[in-house]
């Protein structure tokens, strides 16, 4: 699965490096790819391209606030989901995530 997800807290420190963490880890565990934008305190680190984007399945939106830029997943499988959900249980996000996209697909 090749993912692109955002992280972003209200107060844009600890909570968004963590699900940044979380997110690249679990995927790196299960073989997926990805690539996590941060949008915290320092602004958007690493940015997440046009071309990423298209080539994505998915898009993981692990936010509690607006973020900048969201219209570029407009046309994209998204699924959102609570900062600490990402954080606890990222395995079982990307599993669930996965089985999800499969089912849709075999539909």
């Amino acid at each position: 699965m090749n993912i692109v997800a955002v992280a972003a807290c209200p107060t844009g420190v600890a909570h968004t490096y963590m699900a940044k963490k979380a997110l690249e880890d679990a995927a790196k565990q299960l073989g997926h790819q990805i690539k996590v934008e941060a949008q915290g305190a320092l602004g958007i680190e690493n940015e997440i391209t046009k071309s990423e984007v298209e080539a994505a399945d998915v898009v993981i939106l692990a936010i509690e606030v607006e973020i900048a830029k969201s219209y570029r997943f407009k046309n994209k499988p998204k699924v959102n989901l609570p900062i600490n959900t990402v954080i606890k249980s990222p395995v079982k996000v990307l599993e669930k995530i996965e089985a999800k996209l499969k089912s849709q697909a075999d539909q």
